[in-house]
């Protein structure tokens, strides 16, 4: 176990001499958080404005009018959070093949997916909406919530590489579903430590934030949020940055191995992520 968090912390360090060679790259996260609080207000103001937040927190139920705001909410977030992670994964495909990526690069390459990104989005929205019902409609009773986490996890994992097999081979959403499935297969161990590795990673970035909120915050909550806002949100663009190229490097050598990356040597992506490979890190 401790030496495949050795291994998967490695590549999370070469993953950062990918972003420091690159630093536009946090740029597609910061976009992403963005555009997120934008649609997230103007659909607030808009639930805000036809009665649906009241609604919610009545026993009065939702209208058909409601469902499809709310639906619109789902999907619009999903899309937003989709399509600039294809656009970093496009760009980070372009500077782990050593070439000069562009933001403008990396939008133009989820441009030409935004049927399958859409798709996607679709798909992900819904399962996350059912999902997020089963939990509230079975919020007391512990095993129900168990096992509820565990099919969210297991759908997290199992579509792990969606986004760069819709940039990088331009099938639909359904079958890059399969395609992350069987790659999973592959990689599933490691992908569960790559999660509680880029966990501890984002606890860490946070800290600052945190630290700043506890001590600004009874004096001030004003000061606090204008610190504390833009700090969080830079440590996790930066953290989502990583992942998003530890993703695609992980993915080109999985799916396509007879590729050869400027920052990662074969040898150490083969260690990693081959049974039993642990002689790249000794």
């Amino acid at each position: 176990m401790f030496a495949t968090f050795g291994r998967t912390l490695e590549l999370i360090k070469l993953s950062w001499g990918v972003l420091q060679s690159d630093r536009k790259l946090i740029a597609f996260p910061l976009l992403s958080g963005l555009a997120f609080l934008v649609f997230a207000g103007v659909m607030t103001g808009i639930g805000s404005g036809i009665g649906l937040l009241d609604r919610m927190g009545s026993e009065a139920g939702l209208a058909l009018s409601d469902i499809g705001v709310l639906a619109i909410t789902y999907f619009g977030l999903a899309f937003v959070i989709i399509y600039f992670n294809a656009a970093l994964a496009g760009a980070a495909m372009v500077r782990l093949a050593g070439g000069q990526s562009t933001m403008s690069e990396g939008f133009q390459m989820a441009n030409r997916r935004l049927p399958q990104i859409a798709g996607w989005a679709l798909i992900s929205a819904t399962v996350g909406l059912i999902l997020q019902a089963m939990r509230s409609n079975s919020r007391d009773n512990f095993l129900s919530q168990l096992v509820l986490s565990m099919i969210g996890g297991v759908w997290a994992y199992m579509t792990f590489f969606v986004v760069p097999i819709l940039i990088v081979e331009g099938v639909g959403p359904i079958e890059a579903i399969k395609r992350s499935k069987s790659y999973f297969s592959k990689t599933w161990g490691e992908q569960l430590v790559s999660g509680f590795g880029f966990g501890i990673i984002r606890f860490i970035a946070l800290l600052p934030a945190i630290i700043a909120a506890a001590v600004l915050s009874p004096v001030s909550p004003v000061a606090a949020m204008i610190v504390v806002v833009p700090v969080a949100g830079i440590a996790l663009a930066v953290v989502n940055a990583l992942e998003g190229i530890f993703k695609m490097a992980l993915y080109e050598h999985v799916a396509e191995p007879q590729l050869e990356s400027t920052f990662f040597e074969p040898q150490i992506l083969s260690g990693a992520y081959s049974p039993g490979g642990t002689q790249a890190f000794h």
